[in-house]
Parts: structure tokens; C-alpha cells; sequence
């Protein structure tokens, strides 16, 4: 694009100013030509039929009515006041009416001529009315497709409505329309049947029909795809060139745990895991591998034998954990299995002494020290590595960039093989486009004899007996989690909150050690919750979802979850996962209003008839979008406009594919046919984190 124009204040367009650019720089981040283009419609007006007065009901939707200005008088003092239109077409009578920005409408109201009226009639007081209706004069206005933006209630109170952004929008593109640059190359746009980059904004602001509509979506989807693939795969090309590893051609410790010391079979998937990370860390380039395992599949022994690999060579490992509490679960249940193998395992955490840390610093720096467990305390400065191989990051999504990007830089000669861990399925389309730089590997069975879950659905009607399920679980030796969406009430939301909820079970359950665990919480006052709940001293802990990435408590055998609908699927089945973890059968309770949406329906339906995390994940995509599933952006990447992650999984396939043949073809981009995409990458792409050293 021409950037001097493109790049252009919005404040100089005609009809915007300095108050309304100051509202679209804050409100929706467009301060330039540029963004204003890139700001799209969410959803199209069909103004192609014109209806008729007398046939408007109680039943109406929006429409368009060409009508005659007959009379217009202002009313009322004050807040009151009202500016009161007469109207006809010829069927029939109507009013307009306005209660706002009355002298201004005034005034583009003229009696006599014919206006189009866009809006929702109402029957009031046995007259059709139109409350605060969209009004152009009939030759200035075309009628067919209208675009819809999104707008906020600042943006409203300013002006900045759609009938502004369509405006405003119109005289932009007439002044930009033959600066608009391609940025795919000739070759890609014939062989993939595309219209050009121009036409696709031209009928995304202006359509033309509702199949140029579709036909620009489609070119725009596959600009955003094909552009997300060709970065994620140019990371992943100069990593694996650039970032030599350390060589773990070694097995025998590996072996020897296997013949000796395993306590139970490893399942096929998680021999598969295993031999694809000791193909890595042969390779000479280091590992980037992503670990995706449903709760309870057994990706904490996978982790352990592949340190086996690093420890043989004389390497060391670092493995971080998000929270202090699961950071000491990993350091028990590892050292458990190192001691067997005489390996060296230690605890890092905020909580570990001044005098404990030094000793332990300076064994970390000489050698003396295999495996270093912790949590955030291990990216501090003082924190220096002898020979660090291989580092395992566990539930990697709870890191900021920053902080993954800190550990990574404690290398020595070499980089560091990086295994990151996550319990939260990630439906395929999602893992193309979120970690398409890592190799990804699947857990996808559970280990033999583990019982199910059972899952089932109560509404607040039956909370007496699910409290009197509660009672005999306690009474057999088992705990129970009960969770909250909410710390406390609001006044806006019809939901429980754990405030209210831990008064009623403390009179419901007075001779019962009740814990209460919930973000607002001192970290040490957190882990004094849980110690207690896993010494079994806490019988019933009430909690949020801080829980949803926690220790094992093997006796945990019950858990409810109240409000349930207000839950995402993903969060759900994550929250499911606290139980199950020992003998005992596990229940899984999901309380709702009687009275709960379709969609929250078709939610609580699917926890009910599946433990399959995967299922469940590639439905929550559907139902709430890839933003919301994970909670954060995962890679900075993903700024998806018009791609469905859901539903678009086919041409996340061609463009990946498209992007593998152009990086195979001309690496560098230096091809004259390739200029148009190497610039695009150059001036648009803004992004100075190499994310493939980071995970």
C-alpha cells in the first residue's frame, strides 16, 4: 500500500475531527487510512426490499420504508423533550421519533421530501412508530447490502455510530481504493482461484452482492491463514537451522528404569511420545515439542524417562511448574522415581530459605544438583545452571512470553532440548495455527484400570441430596471440591458465589473441616489451603477455579460444580480432572438453575456423555471460539478477523500447505513474483519476539 496516504491521521478525513479520532484511537485502536480499512463489518443489512406501512405488526423486524415527510414538531421540556416526525407512504400512516440529538435531525428533516427509513417499527398507541430510525434521502442512499460495525457505548455517545463508520468508510475508500497493494504473488492468486486484494476490501466495505460478500471473505481468510503458516513455518525452519542442541544418543539409564524400577506399563501412546522426544534430542538440533495429554494420561513419567536422557549425558534439567504447591507434587512424585536410580532432584520455590537457597545455588552451578524442580523462582539472575539439556515446562499456558523467555537464556554452548506440557486438549486446527512452530505430541490414551469419571446433572432443586451424597462421601474417608465461578455475589449475575456458598455448608456441615481457597488469597495462605486439603485435615474444600491446575489429592473423590453453565467446556473437563486421581470411584456433579440457555444445555449435555477431552475441546471451539477456549493468546500470532477455527479447519490445510511449497520453493523470498509478500512481511509484520525460541 501507499503508505504516505494509507498512513494518513483519520482526524483529516472530513466528518471525523480531533474528538471523534480521539474516541476511535482509544475505543477501537484506528488512528490511521489504514486501520479504518481494516476495521470490518461483523454482519450485512439486506436494505434491497422496501416495506410497506400498513403491513408493519407487533411481529416486525428492522426494515427499509420509503416515506413522505408530512409534519414534524418538537415537544416537551427539558429531558422530556422529543422531536415527533409525520410520515406516509403509499399504504399507510407512521411517525418518527426522536429523543436525542433533536436540533441536529431537525434540521436534515425536510417537509415534503421522501426519505428511506431504516429501522423497527412498533405498534404505539395504535400508531406505527419508528424510534430513533436511520433516515437518507432517497437519492442518496443505495439501497441492497448494508455492513454492520462494531461499535461501543462510548463510541455512541459520540457519534461514532454505523451510520458514522459507513460514511466515513465510503469517502476513504474512494480516496485509497487504487492504493490498495497486493500481497500475495500472481502465481498463488490464479492457482487458488482468489480475487485480488483490492476488489476483496472494495466488497467487504461496499458489497456488491452477497456472493462478492463470501468470495472476499474468503480471499481475506486466506490472506490472514497464509500469512499466520508462512511465519509460524519460517520460525520453525530457522530454529531448526540456526539452534543446535545437545547430542542424547545415550539409553541405558533410560532401559535400566524401564527393566527395574517402572512401577506400572507405560500405554502405547506414551511409548510414542517418548521414542519421537529421543529422536529429537539425537537430531542435533534442539527439541521444541509440545506434550498434549488429558488429565490423568501420564505426562509426568513421560517428562522423567525423557530426563533420563539428558542426565546420562552428564546434562542437567530444569522443570517449572506454575504454582508452588504443584511444583512440590512434581518434586515428591519425581524423586520418588530418581531415588531408585540414585539421581539428584532438588526444590527451588519463593518459599525455599536464604540459607537453603545458597547451598543449593551454588550446587546447581557446580554440577552437584541432575534435576531442579520450581516454580517463577528459577528464571531468577542468581539462578546458573552447570550444563542445562533439556527444560520441561508443565502447563506452559499459565507463563507469560517473558518469563519462558528468561529460562531459555540460561544456556551454556548449546540450546537447551525444550519439552512444554499441557493438560488442556487442543483440537487439531487450533495446534496448526497456535504451536505450529513446536512438534506436537498426543497422549491419547489413559493408562489401564483407571475408572471413569461419572458425570452427572443437577439442578438447585436437588441440592439436599447432592449435600447428602456429600455427607456419605465424607463419612467413607473421601473429600470433596466444590467450586465457584464467582468470589463473591453480584447484584448483576444470577450466579452462586463461594462466599455465600462456604456460610451455608458450614451450617449445613458444622462438625466438618471446611477449606476456602480462591485467587484474592496470599500465595502462602493458598498453600496452606491445599496442604491441609492434600494431608486430608480438610474434608470439603470451597474454592474457584484457582483449583483447575493443582496438586493430586488421590482421595479427592467428589467434585461439584456450581453454576456450571457460567463454565467454558475446556475449563469444565479441566476441573473435572481433580478427581479421579486414586481408587475411589469419582463423581463429577454439575449444578445449574433449572432455567438455563440451549447453548448451556447442548454444554452440560456433552460433559455428561463424554470424557473425552479432545471431543470436548474441538466442541468448545465451536461454541465459543478459540480467544475464549484458552483463556489467552498463546503465540501473538493470532489476530484472526473472518477465520472460524472451527469450521475453516480445510483451508487451514491448503495455506499451510500453500506456505510449505513457497518456504521450499524460495526460502528467502528473494523470487521478483515472491517481492509482494516478502514487503507485506517487512512493513506489516511487527513482531520482535522470535517465538520459536521460547515455546
Amino acid at each position: 500500500m501507499n503508505n504516505d496516504l494509507l498512513n494518513q491521521k483519520i482526524e483529516f478525513i472530513k466528518g471525523v475531527g480531533p474528538q471523534k479520532a480521539k474516541l476511535l484511537n482509544s475505543e477501537v485502536g484506528i488512528y490511521n487510512l489504514n486501520d479504518m480499512l481494516n476495521y470490518y463489518p461483523f454482519r450485512y443489512e439486506d436494505r434491497s426490499k422496501i416495506n410497506n406501512l400498513s403491513e408493519v405488526s407487533d411481529n416486525s423486524v428492522e426494515g427499509v420504508y420509503r416515506v413522505k415527510v408530512l409534519d414534524k414538531k418538537i415537544s416537551g421540556r427539558f429531558k422530556s423533550k422529543s422531536l415527533k416526525v409525520k410520515i406516509k407512504d403509499g399504504t399507510g400512516y407512521g411517525e418518527l421519533v426522536w429523543m436525542k440529538g433533536i436540533e441536529w435531525i431537525e434540521d436534515k428533516i425536510i417537509i415534503g421530501r421522501v426519505y428511506l427509513v431504516f429501522g423497527k417499527p412498533k405498534i404505539y398507541r395504535k400508531k406505527v412508530s419508528f424510534f430513533h430510525p436511520e433516515t437518507n434521502e432517497q437519492n442518496s442512499t443505495s439501497l441492497g447490502l448494508k455492513p454492520v460495525y462494531p461499535t461501543t457505548e462510548k463510541l455512541k455517545r459520540g457519534y461514532v455510530n454505523n451510520r458514522f463508520f459507513n460514511k466515513i468508510i465510503e469517502i476513504i475508500l474512494k480516496k485509497t481504493k487504487q492504493h490498495i497493494e497486493e500481497n500475495l504473488s500472481e502465481k498463488i492468486i490464479l492457482k487458488e482461484g482468489l480475487i485480488s486484494r483490492r476488489e476483496a476490501i472494495q466488497n467487504i466495505h461496499l458489497p456488491k452482492s452477497e456472493r462478492m460478500i463470501n468470495v472476499a471473505k474468503n480471499r481475506l481468510k486466506f490472506e490472514e491463514l497464509f500469512f499466520l503458516q508462512l511465519q509460524i513455518l519460517q520460525l520453525k525452519t530457522n530454529r531448526l537451522k540456526a539452534f543446535p542442541g545437545y547430542v542424547f544418543k545415550k539409553n541405558k539409564l533410560l532401559n535400566k528404569f524401564y527393566k527395574k524400577h517402572l512401577p506400572f506399563n507405560l500405554t502405547g501412546a506414551q511409548k510414542k511420545v517418548i521414542k519421537e522426544c529421543y529422536e529429537n534430542m539425537c537430531s542435533g538440533k534442539q527439541m521444541n515439542r509440545l506434550v498434549q495429554g488429558d488429565v490423568g494420561s501420564g505426562k509426568t513419567i513421560v517428562a522423567f524417562m525423557c530426563m533420563l536422557f539428558a542426565i546420562e549425558d552428564k546434562s542437567q534439567v530444569a522443570f517449572m511448574a506454575p504454582t508452588e504447591v504443584l511444583a512440590d507434587q512434581h518434586f515428591k512424585s519425581i524423586l520418588n522415581q530418581a531415588e531408585k536410580m540414585n539421581i539428584k532432584v532438588s526444590l527451588l520455590t519463593g518459599s525455599t530459605k536464604e540459607k537453603d537457597r545458597k547451598i543449593l545455588l551454588k550446587k546447581l552451578k557446580s554440577g552437584d544438583i541432575d534435576i531442579l524442580i520450581g516454580t517463577h523462582a528459577l528464571i531468577e539472575n542468581r539462578v546458573q545452571f552447570h550444563k542445562l539439556g533439556l527444560v520441561i515446562i508443565d502447563e506452559q499456558h499459565k507463563f507469560g512470553v517473558a518469563q519462558r523467555a528468561k529460562l531459555w537464556s540460561k544456556k551454556e554452548e548449546l540450546y537447551p532440548h525444550v519439552l512444554v506440557m499441557t493438560a488442556t486438549p487442543i483440537p487439531r486446527t487450533l495446534a496448526l495455527t497456535l504451536y505450529g512452530d513446536l512438534d506436537v505430541s498426543v497422549i491419547d490414551e489413559l493408562p489401564m484400570g483407571r475408572k471413569q469419571i461419572i458425570t452427572t446433572h443437577r439442578n438447585d432443586n436437588s441440592r439436599l441430596k447432592v449435600f447428602g451424597f456429600v455427607k456419605q462421601t465424607i463419612e467413607t474417608g473421601g473429600q470433596v471440591y466444590i467450586v465457584y465461578p464467582l468470589i463473591e455475589g453480584s447484584e448483576k449475575k444470577d450466579h452462586k458465589d463461594l462466599m455465600d456458598g462456604f456460610e451455608s455448608l458450614k451450617r449445613y456441615f458444622p462438625n466438618e473441616q471446611i477449606g476456602i481457597l480462591h485467587g484474592r488469597m496470599k500465595s502462602e495462605n493458598k498453600d496452606y489451603e491445599m496442604k491441609r486439603f492434600s494431608s486430608g485435615t480438610t474434608k470439603i474444600l470451597v474454592s474457584t477455579t484457582v483449583i483447575e491446575v493443582g496438586v493430586d489429592v488421590p482421595n479427592a473423590s467428589v467434585i461439584i460444580i456450581e453454576s456450571a453453565e457460567r463454565f467454558g467446556l475446556s475449563q469444565l473437563h479441566q476441573l473435572r480432572g481433580r478427581v479421579g486421581r486414586g481408587d475411589r470411584q469419582s463423581y463429577c456433579i454439575l449444578m445449574t438453575k433449572y432455567d438455563i440457555s440451549s447453548e448451556s444445555k447442548e454444554r452440560i449435555k456433552a460433559m455428561v456423555s463424554s470424557s473425552d477431552g479432545f471431543k470436548i475441546a474441538n466442541m468448545d471451539l465451536k461454541l465459543r471460539g478459540p480467544g475464549n477456549m484458552m483463556g489467552t493468546k498463546q503465540s501473538g500470532l493470532l489476530e484472526l478477523r473472518f477465520v472460524n477455527l472451527a469450521e475453516d479447519y480445510k483451508l487451514i490445510k491448503k495455506t499451510r500447505e500453500v506456505a510449505l511449497n513457497l518456504i521450499e520453493d524460495d526460502e528467502n523470498l528473494k523470487k521478483a513474483e515472491n517481492r509482494n509478500i516478502l514487503n507485506y512481511l517487512k512493513n506489516k509484520i511487527k513482531s520482535n519476539i522470535n517465538w520459536s525460541r521460547i515455546s
